[in-house]
């Protein structure tokens, strides 16, 4: 599975042909609502004339409360941030696939913060690593908090239709590829995640520590320790990508990092780096909006998956 849930419709209504992705930070909402046919290509030329970007700080925290206060319909889309959701990786249980998610429940209650009686979880599978070790992560989140989240959000004409994480709405934004990626991403004013994406899939996944103020950072800090310091985590992640997982190479870095030195920041990791290092694109219409880049690719959840059901269909 690649995403944390699918909420069911708790109501019959009207649908508006947006797509909506709230993506939940820390001390803020940023809400992206687009035109499904946009969000769902990325043509040149696309129009952004029916597109809303609206970010709101949050008042004591109260993410149900903000939602309330924004103005969308259609097809929404949540983002979990990192204080809202837990992943960890565990040995695949022996159990029927029916029987997965219970007993997962019980297995993962001693590593997350999380009760069981309040917990929420999904998962999806790792890559078998040496020894033939099947692994699969565990993403937890607290049932009540998200209930008041899906409670809020749903109203006339718009309801949640999935809900994931901020690794897999980044996901999104990359195109299917043969090759491995490895992603440097943030929102503002949170950690740094770095992914490595092959054929559509996330293969690794890493929260980082440390750098939720770097876009503060001016070019002299970026290059005298912050950038070191990240190509060293890049490097670790790379190495453990290849050696423990028996993967290629990665032949490519991308950065999506909402400052204002974002281009000398990839260029500086570049000369840290034996990996070409570019910036990850967003759909044509929306390059502009990089700090909405976690709500804008959880819109593009229902693309993703016409894409893997297509490519199921040409293997088979």
């Amino acid at each position: 599975m690649s995403l944390l849930t699918r909420i069911n419709n708790f109501f019959s209504k009207g649908q508006s042909d947006q797509l909506v992705g709230i993506s939940l930070q820390q001390e803020s909402i940023a809400l992206c609502s687009l035109p499904a046919l946009v969000a769902t290509t990325s043509e040149e030329g696309s129009s952004v004339s029916d597109a809303i970007f609206e970010h709101k700080n949050l008042n004591q925290l109260d993410f149900s409360h903000a939602i309330t206060e924004l103005d969308f319909t259609g097809k929404c889309h949540l983002v979990l941030s990192a204080q809202q959701s837990q992943i960890v990786q565990i040995d695949k249980p022996t159990v029927p696939a029916a029987e997965i998610n219970a007993a997962l429940k019980w297995q993962v209650k001693d590593l997350v913060s999380i009760s069981p009686d309040n917990m929420v979880l999904d998962y999806f599978d790792g890559p078998i690593l040496a020894g033939g070790k099947e692994k699969i992560h565990v993403v937890c989140a607290p049932i009540n908090e998200l209930k008041q989240i899906v409670a809020a959000t749903n109203k006339d004409s718009a309801e949640v239709v999935s809900i994931t994480t901020v690794e897999f709405a980044f996901t999104n934004l990359l195109a299917t590829q043969s090759d491995a990626c490895l992603l440097v991403c943030q929102q503002p004013n949170e950690e740094i995640v770095l992914l490595i994406v092959k054929q559509g899939k996330l293969y690794f996944h890493r929260r980082l520590r440390g750098f939720r103020q770097i876009a503060d950072k001016s070019e002299d800090e970026l290059a005298m320790t912050v950038i070191d310091n990240l190509a060293l985590e890049v490097q670790r992640s790379s190495d453990y990508f290849e050696r423990q997982l028996k993967q290629a190479p990665i032949k490519e870095i991308k950065v999506l990092l909402p400052m204002d030195n974002e281009s000398f920041f990839a260029r500086k990791l570049a000369e840290n780096s034996h990996i070409p290092v570019t910036l990850l694109a967003l759909p044509e219409a929306y390059q502009q909006y990089r700090s909405y880049a976690a709500a804008i690719g959880a819109t593009m959840y229902e693309a993703k998956i016409a894409e893997q059901a297509q490519e199921t269909m040409d293997v088979s």
